[in-house]
């Protein structure tokens, strides 16, 4: 076996290990989803999710770009790891408190279209918790250990918030859905912890080294600015919304979203594994190596994404319906948002190399694209609403924005990336039309039937859906490297770092 399949072997182990948690995520998400929506209405989902979106930026913001700079800082360092792991966790949360006092000074912040009662002041401190799970986790798959992420992130949280936002609807159903992600965090944050502790231990004689804590910040502001953009881009919309919508309307647009951001995680179901993987061969100058990787797993996310956004928008409207009928006014943003993530899913690989070959360059295009999308989220909404269009459809202006602007920067960032590694690294293949089209012709037929045999869109249009793209991939697209995911399961311990070589010619 040569290097190069070690290294698509290696990504394909971790893959599959995430993408089963992937699975396990969805099972667990589209209960909180319900029960959000039927329990708590829209109007309290949305005053939710303004709050998040704030709160998850702050604890984004206090990893310090860790989440993937930790792998190139472990790699680079002659200290003890379990040292360097420590710093990393020591600046986590002197950053967390800062965040998490601004936001307990300033909760309006927050609660942008409301007001502020109750516990919700003291919703920040939940952020220390989001970091240091981020951090664990990071410094857990530089030894290539995914299972920890997949047990806190696709099992450990969104079942913690399915069930306890059911339990709290029966005391609060104004801080019900605050206080089920507080628990979901926190739930998480020891599921990280504890093998943490086992893989890391504790840091005997570890003193904090406050000039190496301030070192290493300033060397992971580009990586953790890349993160914020990146995770910006996907949650501005929101924020936007919030401003220049009542609540009900920001919380019909979240569940859309929430809907949408499932296909995403398949994105960051091989994020713990590619990053090992690339800082391994820039340690060798491998390059040619480096684009092969991202070639494979940018096609896998996207063929994958592709069908997860049929599935989801062609019966868009009986998908909403599930949530509630109140939702189902946001089937024309989840469809925008669905077809987001596949143009996304390029630059965001893509982003994984870049971060470490041209981080300021790749944090350059990222803040011109999301300055591009905010404002063509504000001029949507305007030119919609001057010419009388109905608000769902003028809430629908940021999902079009965040379609076309990712769409630009997967092309920009590819080329860049292609630059650099004077190496092709688009992952298009034609047959993904093909099979697009197939999907879309069987998904129709299901929609086109009567209004009482509105089940059988998701019941059986579904399932057509999927295997007919499914099958057109498998038959004209997949290649040996892609049927490599869909070998035999590994446990999460069993990958070991790969043996860094030229790619597959």
């Amino acid at each position: 076996m040569t290097a190069a399949t070690k290294d698509i072997d290696t990504l394909a182990k971790g893959g599959r290990t995430n993408i089963a948690g992937f699975v396990l995520r969805l099972a667990a998400r589209i209960p909180f989803l319900f029960i959000a929506g039927r329990l708590y209405g829209a109007d309290l989902v949305g005053r939710f999710a303004l709050a998040v979106v704030v709160v998850e930026l702050a604890a984004l913001l206090a990893t310090l770009g860790l989440k993937r700079g930790l792998a190139q800082a472990l790699s680079s360092s002659e200290r003890p790891h379990v040292c360097v792991v420590w710093d990393a966790l020591a600046v986590a949360f002197i950053a967390s408190i800062v965040a998490s006092s601004v936001l307990i000074a300033f909760p309006e912040v927050m609660y942008a279209n409301s007001q502020v009662t109750g516990l919700d002041r003291f919703f920040p401190c939940i952020i220390v918790a989001v970091a240091w799970s981020d951090v664990s986790l990071a410094a857990l798959a530089y030894r290539l250990n995914v299972k920890a992420a997949v047990t806190a992130r696709a099992v450990v949280e969104p079942w913690t918030i399915s069930i306890a936002a059911y339990v709290f609807s029966f005391f609060t159903i104004k801080d019900g859905l605050v206080l089920s992600y507080v628990a979901s965090m926190v739930a998480a944050l020891i599921a990280s912890m504890v093998p943490f502790l086992r893989s890391y231990g504790l840091p005997r004689g570890w003193s904090p080294n406050l000039g190496g804590l301030f070192a290493l910040a300033r060397a992971n502001a580009p990586l953790a600015g890349a993160d914020a953009l990146e995770w910006g881009s996907r949650n501005v919309d929101r924020f936007i919304l919030g401003v220049m919508f009542e609540p009900k309307i920001v919380g019909i647009y979240y569940m859309a979203q929430q809907v949408a951001s499932l296909p995403q995680k398949l994105k960051t179901s091989f994020d713990p594994i590619l990053g090992p993987v690339i800082t391994q061969s820039l340690a060798v100058n491998d390059r040619l190596a480096i684009a092969n990787q991202v070639r494979q797993v940018a096609f896998w996310i996207m063929a994958a994404q592709g069908g997860l956004a049929l599935m989801g928008s062609i019966p868009g409207e009986a998908v909403m319906g599930v949530v509630g009928p109140q939702f189902v006014a946001g089937a024309a943003a989840l469809g925008f948002l669905l077809t987001a993530e596949v143009l996304a899913s390029t630059g965001a690989v893509c982003e994984s190399a870049l971060v470490y070959t041209a981080r300021h360059r790749n944090l350059v295009i990222s803040v011109v694209m999301l300055c591009v999308q905010i404002g063509l989220s504000l001029a949507l909404i305007l030119l919609m609403r001057r010419l009388g269009w109905p608000t769902n459809y003028q809430a629908a202006g940021p999902a079009i924005a965040l379609m076309l602007s990712v769409g630009l920067t997967s092309v920009i960032k590819a080329r860049l990336l292609s630059r650099i590694l004077a190496a092709p690294v688009s992952p298009w293949r034609w047959p993904l039309i093909g099979a697009a089209a197939a999907a879309i012709v069987v998904g129709s037929l299901f929609t086109a039937l009567p209004h009482r045999l509105e089940w059988a869109e998701l019941l059986l249009g579904e399932p057509a859906i999927a295997c007919t793209y499914l099958f057109i991939l498998w038959k004209w697209a997949f290649g040996p490297a892609d049927r490599a995911l869909f070998g035999k399961m590994p446990r999460a311990e069993e990958a070991t770092l790969p043996n860094v070589g030229s790619p597959v010619g």
